[in-house]
């Protein structure tokens, strides 16, 4: 940790739908790491955010919330449903504003060495310009279909559908600075383990 007992680094950690980025996130909360988690932060942002709201109510028109003022979800994601420029609106209103939040959020820690930041489209928001490492969370594709029919009720085709939305597996290990493999087969607590002193380390020699 710095002097002013703020954290040092700031750490992304994404991987594809179903791959298991929470519950790593969880592991590294039990060592005292704090996690910013982007998805459901931006959920927040959307009916809290001024300026989000009325640029929201500017793309979707006034039915984008309902009169308690939540955000009407069904009909949002009816209009970006196979309307890429819809989508890339959206996304160009949330990612700025989820990206500033962020860098609030960090600052406001203190007492750690570093922070994480959850977010499944890190590198498709090009929110991971603002981050030091990135972690990657890695399943096999069958093995993350079957957790999310299980977990959403839905059919392997929308999951399939999900996937194709977001950016290939093995794009974003090439971009990442460490690989966690939530497989099965390999201990998620020693992955995690590792990588921790590893951040631990470079902290300590910087």
């Amino acid at each position: 940790m710095s002097k002013n007992n703020k954290p040092i680094l700031k750490v992304g950690i994404t991987g594809g739908i179903g791959s298991g980025k929470t519950t790593v996130c969880r592991v590294f909360e039990t060592l005292g790491i704090p996690v910013y988690y982007a998805d459901s932060q931006a959920r927040q942002l959307m009916v809290s955010d001024p300026r989000l709201v009325a640029g929201v109510k500017a793309l979707f028109g006034a039915r984008a919330y309902l009169k308690d003022g939540t955000l009407n979800r069904p009909f949002i994601a009816k209009q970006v449903f196979n309307n890429k420029e819809k989508l890339q609106q959206l996304n160009s209103l949330v990612h700025p504003a989820v990206a500033e939040d962020g860098v609030r959020w960090h600052c406001a820690q203190e007492n750690v060495p570093y922070t994480l930041k959850e977010a499944a489209l890190l590198f498709e928001s090009g929110n991971y310009k603002q981050l030091d490492k990135v972690i990657t969370v890695f399943a096999p594709e069958e093995l993350r279909i079957r957790r999310v029919m299980e977990r959403d009720q839905i059919s392997a085709g929308e999951v399939r559908a999900r996937m194709d939305k977001q950016m290939a597996e093995e794009e974003k290990i090439k971009r990442s600075d460490f690989v966690i493999y939530n497989d099965e087969e390999h201990s998620l607590i020693q992955q995690v383990l590792d990588i921790h002193r590893t951040l631990l380390a470079l902290i300590a020699s910087s």
